[in-house]
């Protein structure tokens, strides 16, 4: 399969995770459990790659206290979040706000990475993305007690998401391991903590009926699993700043699958919206000029090798 291919794979796999979480959450699955059957599905499949590659699995307690760091701002609260987003909002709605992802971020790599730079182009991206939220949730007809929460909460996975992605290009980006490997552990840890936590928020599990099972089966396996390595696959062929715009092209897949699926309805101005939002990003992620005027390649950090 070509760059292209895994390109439209990857966008339409994680486009399909919103539709497939209201599922779940329809059937009446916790959000916690929710999140806990996700990774745990996605720590088998990663594990599953991991033997088919022999990739060797991290020992030092080092690289595992950064990946359960991670695996909780990556994985096991912005999960659950979305989850219980989803249980208030439609799949549409929770898959275009998940767009502002990279201007989070952005935000949070601007605090905490070295060598980031914070120019007024990019605080502008900041602001036009906060104006883009403003439109998808509709403020100006008022906001009832159910889109509030479940917005709130779709906005608190993706600040979760920017602070996990700065956390991991600072603390885990140099780790001599292969990206199966360092996921596998990852997600491993994700699911010890959402174990430990599922059944003091939500109680045992129980079984939700052969849909809401086979749907939080493949988000697991495929939606956090096979995806993980195809996310790779796709940064070493096409380049990191390529593989960046699948959060562009996401939003038409929930969109899609929400409305012919789900019969979910789609409004104006989810549309305009989410319109704004992708050109914050697109403004947000313009290259920085360095002292002498040149441009580094967008996507690299300064300094960085090819294939960083």
């Amino acid at each position: 399969m070509g760059s292209t291919g895994k390109f439209v794979l990857l966008s339409a796999i994680w486009g399909s995770s919103f539709a497939l979480i209201e599922v779940a959450v329809d059937a009446g699955v916790p959000p916690v459990q929710v999140a806990l059957a996700r990774c745990l599905f996605g720590a088998l499949a990663l594990g599953a790659i991991c033997v088919a590659q022999r990739a060797a699995v991290p020992r030092d307690p080092r690289t595992w206290g950064h990946a359960a760091v991670v695996a909780a701002l990556l994985n096991s609260v912005p999960f659950t979040l979305l989850a219980f987003g989803e249980s208030r909002v439609d799949s549409v709605l929770a898959g275009v706000l998940n767009a502002t992802t990279p201007l989070t971020t952005l935000a949070f790599a601007l605090l905490v990475v070295p060598g980031e730079q914070v120019t007024r182009t990019r605080l502008a991206g900041l602001l036009l993305g906060f104006c883009g939220v403003l439109v998808l949730l509709g403020v100006w007809r008022g906001l009832d007690g159910d889109v509030l929460a479940g917005g709130l909460a779709c906005l608190g996975a993706t600040t979760c998401y920017g602070a996990g992605f700065a956390y991991t290009r600072r603390f885990l980006s140099g780790v001599p391991h292969r990206a199966s490997a360092l996921s596998a552990v990852q997600i491993t840890c994700a699911t010890v903590q959402l174990g430990l936590a599922a059944p003091l928020l939500s109680g045992p599990p129980s079984w939700p009926g052969t849909s809401a099972a086979l749907a939080l089966l493949v988000l697991g396996a495929v939606g956090t699993g096979y995806a993980y390595v195809l996310n790779l696959d796709l940064i070493r062929e096409a380049g990191p700043t390529v593989a960046a715009t699948v959060t562009y092209v996401t939003p038409l897949w929930s969109t899609a699958l929400g409305y012919f699926l789900l019969a979910e309805p789609v409004g104006w101005h989810t549309l305009a919206g989410g319109g704004v939002v992708v050109g914050a990003i697109l403004l947000a992620r313009r290259p920085v000029r360095d002292r002498s005027g040149t441009s580094p390649v967008p996507g690299r950090r300064p300094g960085a090798r090819a294939g960083d």
